[in-house]
């Protein structure tokens, strides 16, 4: 790693949300953004070794087909680099090791999941994230609190933020209690849904728009440094992106690129 902070951002198969996502890279102060198509990735595993921070956008990735994050995860753990011996699962993983950033977003936190990337490396699936309680697509705005003593390096410094949600299956579920006392002891859960007024953790709808298991709207690795929410930071850049930007005054700068600053920082710190 350099001083030169360079962020992949996955595109193709349905992914959707590349453009905002790199942009919101660059407003973070990456000196390199780069839109890469999985496949690209599959052909030449140094496509993923030159960069520092990788970026999981939200979409649809596969149509959703055997769930949302399914057939992508199966593709990532089981393709081959270059048609080689190296599977694109181990090049990931060493880019964890190397002390690098991931953030999945949506359909890229429901990859982070069906990996087994979040919310320990263990490649096995200890949660998942499924149909909204409600049974419905959601698309608001909410109200997220944020977990001050969490290690995840995404949200330091906030108190809270509002993103949209644009979701069917958001809905986080575990294997067990075991898990989620694992997970409260962590604070691996850096966002919680919460009640717009009191901004308190709420399990009431529409405050929580799918019923999450104790209102987690995103989780990250004890190393803070693999991060997955399903509200969507790069579509809150600009003040404008805000639906009562009309109505309220807010910072010319959009909450969400907080978040990738926050990243491209900690990379800058210990490059």
């Amino acid at each position: 790693m350099t001083n030169r902070i360079r962020a992949l951002v996955l595109s193709g198969n349905g992914v959707n949300c590349e453009r905002e996502t790199a942009e919101a890279c660059r407003l973070a102060g990456a000196d390199h953004v780069e839109i890469v198509p999985l496949w690209d990735l599959v052909a030449d595993a140094k496509r993923l070794a030159d960069f520092d921070l990788l970026c999981l956008p939200g979409g649809f990735t596969d149509g959703d087909d055997l769930g949302a994050g399914q057939a992508t995860a199966n593709r990532i753990r089981h393709s081959r680099i270059g048609g080689g011996g190296e599977r694109l699962i181990e090049s990931v993983d060493r880019f964890i090791r190397d002390g690098k950033v991931i953030i999945g977003i949506c359909n890229g936190f429901q990859l982070l999941v069906k990996l087994g990337l979040l919310p320990w490396r263990s490649f096995e699936r200890r949660v998942s994230l499924t149909w909204n309680a409600n049974g419905r697509f959601e698309d608001r705005w909410v109200t997220l609190a944020v977990d001050p003593a969490s290690p995840c390096i995404f949200t330091r410094g906030l108190e809270w933020i509002e993103l949209p949600v644009r979701h069917g299956e958001g809905r986080l579920v575990l294997d067990g209690d075991e898990t989620g006392q694992a997970l409260v002891d962590g604070h691996l859960v850096p966002l919680r849904y919460a009640h717009r007024e009191t901004g308190q953790p709420t399990d009431e709808y529409p405050h929580n728009p799918n019923g999450s298991w104790r209102q987690a709207a995103a989780l990250c690795d004890p190393s803070g440094r693999v991060f997955g929410l399903m509200p969507h930071p790069e579509a809150f850049l600009h003040r404008t992106n805000h639906p009562r930007w009309t109505r309220t005054t807010l910072p010319e700068e959009g909450l969400g690129v907080a978040l990738f600053r926050n990243a491209v920082d900690h990379l800058r710190m210990w490059a």
